[in-house]
């Protein structure tokens, strides 16, 4: 790519989809990272499994993997990918009323989860 041309625009500025079919199929992997602070109230009752509606943590769990799966309906130029793994961690941190999150994607294909 050269400096400064961003792939997803032709010529005259239109949007495009990249083509990848002259690509070859390899494989690939992205980790992504977040933290979510909140009160201390907050997260002793995710911890304790205190909220009405069940597991936080599990239903966040899922929502990553459901997004994961999701990102090229969400991102008008992204590729659909067959996606071989999605892991998304969720480690409490009390110190800093915080969970960390970190979610892994991995592909093998003609373009990637980054």
């Amino acid at each position: 790519m050269a400096k400064g041309k961003l792939t997803h625009l032709d010529e005259k500025g239109a949007a495009r989809m990249v083509d990848v079919s002259e690509k070859p199929v390899t494989s690939r992997s992205a980790t992504a990272k977040g933290r979510v602070t909140m009160k201390a109230s907050t997260l002793k009752l995710i911890l304790d499994d205190g909220l009405k509606k069940g597991n936080a943590l599990e239903v966040a769990r899922l929502a990553g993997i459901m997004a994961a799966k999701k990102t090229s309906d969400l991102i008008p130029l992204c590729h659909p990918l067959a996606i071989s793994k999605v892991e998304v961690e969720l480690r409490p941190d009390r110190k800093a009323n915080a969970i960390e999150i970190e979610a892994t994607v991995k592909v093998a294909g003609q373009t990637g989860v980054e």
